[in-house]
């Protein structure tokens, strides 16, 4: 189990690296993680839901998802409460307080998927949440080690040295931990290293004595790392723009709503060298020479829809459209471009509706079963097929349903056009990693543009030199036999 000295240290992407490393040695490797919290999720085969994060470790372990890789997924939907996904099912919603006290009667269940993931895999890679030196939260843990305890798995800590304090965080952590959970300790790697790592070496000699623990590697940092999609949304933080292709580059202008979902639909289109994708910050206008507006998904429409009127942003993207500006909404934003939102049970929050945008002539009534599934279809307008997946609640229905987005497999229709093709919306997400799609999109915006992009192919290539990055700075064979269960002692008479 890698667990962080601390959030964002690098222990999913250690994870991925170490799946698809161990994967090419011949081994069957299952990724696992106790506890989730985001709102960028994943959809299984059988209808369930996952972290994204884990969705890309099952990628790199080329095994296919299941919702037992992560069994408790918390989708904020306000600053103090969560909706609850446990085993791949929504359970209901749950307060910071309701919440805590609430996990240890999901350890049964934790370890249960836990149980199912080991009884397929020759690994188990376990990521932690945050980190164990909050004890304050240690009470019913379920993320870090109280579900190490209970499973009885060999933990290895991960610290970021790119932030600064990596000594103390990595000496703090274990000074912070009960006897019993440091003996479940057995190293630490040190992650995003720049310069020599020779210069550190005083420093493991330090750690050593502080704590007992030996260095599994020092990982240099890994530029590509930025090529995979991320789980945080702190990755939708806008980068600045490459000046050589500034003045030619399509722009797509993206709300950030306080409530975004599923922003890795964004993904493909920044891998674009001629796309610039930018995130319009609270405060900020919408740019008045975008190409386009997207609006993406929410986990909590109405409140989204009610945080964009507050910044004016609805009269920016009303004035985008006067000027023949495109408008494309996925999943909450295209409830949002209708002329209707309402949760008359309070799904979502409070029960109530509002009106949309009006872009689109169709009205959305949120509430009934979530729908969860993988789907396949083809664009109406280019014939180009599509990969995606449903996430949402609600059902929307308009005249403007009349002309479908895509067709589905099933012969479904799905989404709505308006007469001039200058707003789309519809419920599937992850249709621009698709690259055709993604083409003939983007050549519909400028004529006679051309890419190269191969989304899909790009994962992999960096999951693959992430993996290599890896084989050269950790101790792989020496985590290999951490993990395996000690062989149990003989008795003696």
């Amino acid at each position: 189990m890698l667990q962080g000295t601390g959030s964002d240290v690098g222990k999913s992407l250690l994870v991925a690296g170490l799946c698809r490393a161990f994967v090419r040695r011949g081994l069957r490797v299952q990724p696992f993680k106790p506890q989730n919290m985001s709102n960028n999720a994943a959809v299984t085969a059988d209808g369930g839901e996952i972290g994204r994060a884990q969705a890309l470790q099952a990628r790199a372990a080329r095994v296919p998802l299941s919702v037992h890789m992560n069994p408790v997924l918390l989708k904020p939907q306000s600053e103090q409460g969560a909706q609850v996904v446990v085993q791949g099912r929504v359970e209901g919603s749950a307060g910071a307080r309701e919440y805590h006290k609430l996990k240890p009667k999901l350890l049964p269940r934790v370890l249960e998927s836990f149980r199912v993931m080991c009884a397929a895999a020759d690994l188990v890679l376990v990521e932690g949440a945050g980190s164990p030196a909050e004890v304050n939260l240690r009470a019913g843990d379920i993320a870090n080690m109280g579900f190490a305890e209970a499973a009885q798995v060999s933990v290895v800590l991960v610290a970021d040295i790119d932030r600064g304090g990596v000594i103390a965080s990595l000496v703090g952590t274990h000074a912070l931990l009960s006897p019993s959970e440091r003996r479940l300790l057995k190293g630490y790697i040190i992650n995003k290293f720049r310069g020599d790592a020779r210069l550190f070496a005083p420093a493991i000699r330090l750690i050593r004595k502080k704590t007992g623990l030996a260095s599994l590697g020092i990982v240099p940092h890994f530029p590509a790392a930025r090529l995979l999609p991320k789980e945080d949304a702190l990755a939708l933080d806008n980068e600045a723009p490459d000046p050589a292709s500034s003045k030619v580059a399509i722009r797509i202008a993206v709300p950030r709503l306080p409530r975004i979902a599923n922003f890795d639909d964004l993904d493909p289109l920044r891998a674009e060298p001629d796309v610039r994708v930018t995130i319009v910050e609270a405060g900020e206008p919408i740019p008045a020479d975008a190409d386009v507006v997207l609006l993406p998904g929410s986990k909590a429409t109405l409140a989204d829809l009610a945080a964009l009127k507050a910044e004016g942003w609805d009269v920016d993207i009303r004035a985008h459209r006067r000027r023949g500006g495109l408008v494309v909404g996925l999943c909450g934003g295209y409830q949002m471009l209708g002329m209707r939102v309402a949760d008359p049970g309070g799904i979502e929050g409070r029960s109530g509706e509002t009106e949309g945008l009006g872009l689109l002539d169709v009205e959305t009534v949120i509430g009934g079963a979530k729908t969860l599934r993988e789907r396949r279809g083809t664009d109406t307008r280019t014939g180009e097929t599509v990969a995606a997946y449903e996430m949402h609640m609600g059902r929307t229905s308009g005249a403007d349903c009349a002309r479908p987005w895509f067709t589905l497999d099933d012969g479904a229709a799905e989404g709505a056009v308006t007469a001039d093709g200058r707003v789309l919306g519809a419920y599937l997400h992850g249709v621009f990693a698709a690259d055709g799609f993604r083409r003939a999109f983007l050549a519909g915006i400028r004529s006679g543009r051309s890419s190269s992009t191969a989304y899909e192919a790009r994962i992999e290539e960096t999951l693959d030199a992430l993996a290599d990055h890896l084989e050269a700075h950790v101790a792989l064979d020496r985590l290999l036999a951490i993990a395996k269960p000690e062989s149990p002692r003989k008795r003696t008479r």
